[in-house]
C-alpha cells in the first residue's frame, strides 16, 4: 500500500520521512514474522528426517503431527491441549511395555509410539508434553503426573499410572490430559487419581504441585533417556 505524502513536509523532509516509514513497516513486519514462528519449538526437517529413518508409519504420523503444531491456536491452548491429547489417543493403542518392547518399562520417544501405534501411559504422557511444547506452550505450565489410578473409578483397583497436567497459572487447578478418559478434565473432575509427584524439564516435584524434590534428569534416568530421543527427533 502506498501512502500519500504528507502535504505540511518539504519533499525531501517528506521523502526521508517516507523513508524511515518504510524501514519502520519493514521492520515490524519483521518482529512480527519472528513472534509468530519463534514460540514454535520443534525442528521440521529433524523430525521429518527422524520419522523417515523410524519407519514409514511415524513418517506419515509426523507429517500430521506437524500440519497440527503449524496450525495450532497459539491463543487457546485448552483448545491445542484437546486436540493435541485427541492426536495421540486415537492413533495409539494401549498395550504394556512388556508386549511392545520386551521390557517392563521402557518410556518410548514419541516417534518410536507413532511407528509402533502401540504404548503405555507414559508414552501417551511424554508424546503430548513434547507436542505441546512444540507448539508454543511454556515448559512452566507443564507437568508429568504420576497417579495412582483407582481403575473404574473411585473404589475401583488402584495401579500406578501417568498423565500429562496444564496449568493456566501457577497454583490453578491443572487440566489432566489422559488416555483413560479421552476428555480434557479439570482435576477435580477425575477423583480417581491420586497425585504422588510430578516433572518437566525443569524440576521435579512431590504431587502434582507440592514441594520441589530435585532435578528430575538427575532422579529418572529414564527422563534423560527420553528426552535426548525426543530431541534427536526434532522436539524442544
Amino acid at each position: 500500500m502506498r501512502l500519500p505524502m504528507p502535504q505540511c513536509l518539504s519533499r525531501p523532509v517528506a521523502q526521508a520521512a517516507a523513508l524511515w516509514l518504510r524501514r519502520l513497516v519493514v521492520a515490524a513486519s519483521v518482529v512480527l514474522l519472528l513472534a509468530g514462528t519463534a514460540s514454535r519449538a520443534w525442528d521440521r526437517d529433524r523430525m521429518t528426517a527422524a520419522a523417515q529413518r523410524t519407519g514409514a508409519r511415524a513418517a506419515a504420523a509426523a507429517q500430521a503431527l506437524q500440519a497440527l503444531l503449524a496450525e495450532a491456536p497459539a491463543n487457546d491452548e485448552p483448545a491445542l491441549l484437546a486436540a493435541v491429547n485427541d492426536f495421540f489417543n486415537r492413533r495409539v493403542v494401549f498395550i504394556d511395555d512388556a508386549a511392545v518392547w520386551g521390557q517392563d518399562d521402557y518410556w518410548a520417544s514419541p516417534l518410536e509410539m507413532l511407528e509402533k501405534g502401540r504404548g503405555d501411559c507414559e508414552d501417551y504422557a511424554i508424546a503430548k508434553y513434547f507436542s505441546l511444547l512444540g507448539a508454543g506452550v511454556p515448559m512452566a505450565r507443564l507437568r508429568l503426573v504420576y497417579v495412582r489410578a483407582a481403575i473404574g473409578g473411585p473404589g475401583g483397583a488402584v495401579q500406578a499410572h501417568m498423565v500429562l497436567a496444564w496449568y493456566a497459572q501457577p497454583g490453578a487447578e491443572p487440566l489432566i490430559l489422559d488416555n483413560l478418559i479421552g476428555e480434557v478434565r479439570p482435576a477435580s473432575r477425575r477423583p480417581d487419581l491420586t497425585p504422588v509427584f510430578s516433572f518437566n524439564g525443569e524440576g521435579l516435584w512431590q504431587g502434582a504441585a507440592g514441594a520441589a524434590a530435585g532435578d528430575p534428569t538427575a532422579r529418572l534416568s529414564r527422563w534423560r533417556e527420553v528426552l535426548a530421543k525426543a530431541r534427536a527427533e526434532g522436539f524442544q
